[in-house]
Formats: structure tokens, C-alpha cells, sequence
């Protein structure tokens, strides 16, 4: 599973994928507004130690750094990384770039880091709850964590829509094997699924019961809107009307205590 998932993010950077793109310039020139438009850490992070959690590519990784953040970013990909790498060099920023994956992160202290953004990756691991648990190691007792998932019903969903509108639940709910790969090859299947990648759908009470077992109080969550009225049918921002396709989690670490998870 991580083999092919490594491969499966190697190739998307090598074809030059959206999700594979770093910073741009104009999103460098205002990286706070980018990276945190709700106004979850305070309109300030100067000299924050952030951890970009599953975040290779070059992107989150600039934008922290550039809004004045010492960060290390963590990821599966070593072409992401090189990502990282290329754009920490050219605009000399303070990336530190390590490979790993994201439920055992032997390489980082307890308390390390004031804050973790962890964008869309927790579809790539069958269980959550490590993954919930090494955030909660890593992150100060006060510290943020800042999450995006792939929702539940988005994964279970097909892509495309059936003839009178709507789209039809196709995979179960309480599942522990992978979500089978989409059988559609429109612009929407690779906007909401990643060639070639295992992914795995994660209930409710795991994403969002995880999260507070592992020693953490959720303080916001919001549904990204991706979606537009006159949409074209069938097109990723019409499906987006019927099934918000991400959600995104603000938590704050808890106490001092020690992170616990479930099997």
C-alpha cells in the first residue's frame, strides 16, 4: 500500500499534477491569506514551528515559511520532497525536509511544534487513529492541528452523475478494505480521486472521535464550497452541490497527558 501510494505521487509530479505545483508567486506574496482565509491562527505566525504533515510539493511548505514559520514537512514522496527542497533553495527559505509516513514519526520530539497542517493524506492510511496520536506527540500542549479530509460519503459516491441528476452511493459504509478505484476517466475522477493510489474511507466517529481521543478539543470545522449553481452537469463543482467533497478540522492539543488511540 505505501509502495504504490509512493509511486502513484511520484508519477503525479512527474506529469506535473495541480496538486503538485509549488507556491506561486502571487501566493507568496500574501501566504497567510492562502494557507488560513477563516483566520484559525491569528493573522500571525512568525517564527511558529509548523509541521507540514503529508504536505510534500512544495506548496504549504513555502507558504509557512514564507509567512515567517520554521518548518519541516513530512512526506511519502521523495519527488515531492524534492519539491520542497528546490523551492526552500531558490527563495531561501528554512525548510527542513523529511521523508516518512504519517502514523509513525520516530524522527520528531514530543512537543516539537506549535502547529500541524495536514492537508488531504489520511484517505492514503487504513487507521486514523496513529495518525491522530503522533500528531498529539508532536504538538505542544496548546498547540493547533489543522486538518483536511476526504468526506465519508464523497468516497462511497459515484463520480458520475446519474441521467436525471444526483449521484449513487456505490461502496459501503462501515468498510475496512479499500475504496475500489473509480471506474470514470472525466475531469471530475481526477479532481476527487488520485490515479493509481489506495485510499481508504474513514467514518465519522473515527476522523472526528479520533481527533478528540487522541487529547484533542475541536474549535471549528467548515465544509470547503466547491460548489457553483450553473455548474455543468456531471462536472466536479455540479457533484460538489450534492456531496461537499472535503472537510477541513480545527483542533487544539490538549493538556500535557499522553495521546491515546484505539485499534
Amino acid at each position: 500500500m505505501l509502495e504504490a501510494n509512493r509511486r502513484a505521487w511520484d508519477r503525479m509530479v512527474e506529469q506535473r499534477r495541480p496538486l503538485c505545483q509549488p507556491a506561486s508567486d502571487a501566493e507568496l506574496a500574501d501566504p497567510l491569506a492562502h494557507v488560513d482565509p477563516l483566520g484559525w491562527l491569528g493573522g500571525n505566525i512568525r517564527n511558529w514551528r509548523v509541521l507540514c504533515l503529508a504536505a510534500g510539493g512544495g506548496r504549504h511548505s513555502a507558504l509557512y515559511a514564507t509567512a515567517g514559520a520554521a518548518v519541516t514537512v513530512v512526506d511519502l514522496s521523495p519527488a515531492m520532497l524534492e519539491l520542497d527542497r528546490a523551492v526552500a533553495q531558490e527563495r531561501s527559505l528554512s525548510i527542513r525536509a523529511i521523508r516518512g509516513t504519517m502514523d509513525d514519526l520516530p524522527m520528531l520530539r514530543d512537543g516539537e511544534f506549535d502547529l500541524v497542517i495536514h492537508p488531504v493524506s489520511t484517505c492514503y492510511v487504513r487507521r486514523v487513529a496513529p495518525v491522530f496520536a503522533e500528531v498529539a506527540r508532536v504538538l505542544r500542549p496548546g498547540g493547533l492541528y489543522v486538518s483536511q479530509h476526504k468526506q465519508p460519503v464523497s468516497l462511497q459516491a459515484s463520480i458520475d452523475p446519474q441521467p436525471t441528476g444526483g449521484y449513487q452511493l456505490r461502496h459501503t459504509y462501515y468498510r475496512e478494505a479499500p475504496v475500489p478505484p473509480p471506474t470514470e476517466s472525466c475531469s471530475s475522477a481526477a479532481r476527487l480521486r488520485e490515479s493509481g493510489a489506495t485510499e481508504f474511507l474513514h467514518r465519522w466517529e473515527q476522523i472526528i472521535g479520533g481527533i478528540c481521543r487522541a487529547g484533542f478539543v475541536i474549535e471549528d470545522l467548515v465544509e470547503p464550497v466547491h460548489a457553483k449553481e450553473d455548474a455543468e452537469h456531471g462536472s466536479f463543482a455540479d457533484r460538489a452541490r450534492y456531496i461537499a467533497p472535503y472537510v477541513r478540522i480545527k483542533a487544539r492539543r490538549r493538556g500535557s497527558g499522553p495521546a491515546l488511540w484505539l485499534p
